[in-house]
């Protein structure tokens, strides 16, 4: 039986299965969620705007399988055509940075 003192928290846990940073297989984790958390990003923004998948596509150009597709992290989407959907589809702005 677990108790209190057995729980890790998310940082050890990461660190424990996957390496420190900059390990190849930590960054392969990382890399995988944040294109998951794309995936979120763009679901919650056409929900809050209250647009269906096929609306979405329709607007910026693209089709309701793909929209899906990165929504469900199946697929990688190229920065133009996220530019497209965020900024044409959503009217939105797409907001880039780079840490190091």
């Amino acid at each position: 039986m677990k108790t209190k003192n057995d729980l890790k928290c998310l940082d050890q846990f990461i660190e424990e299965q996957y390496g420190t940073k900059r390990t190849a297989k930590r960054a392969a984790l990382e890399n995988g969620f944040e294109s998951f958390k794309l995936g979120i990003l763009l679901q919650q923004a056409r929900i809050q705007k209250g647009m269906t998948q096929e609306e979405l596509a329709a607007k910026s150009g693209t089709n309701k399988g793909y929209i899906s597709k990165i929504e469900n992290d199946i697929k990688e989407v190229r920065l133009s055509t996220l530019k497209k959907i965020v900024e044409i589809g959503l009217g939105g702005r797409l907001e880039l940075s780079i840490k190091l």
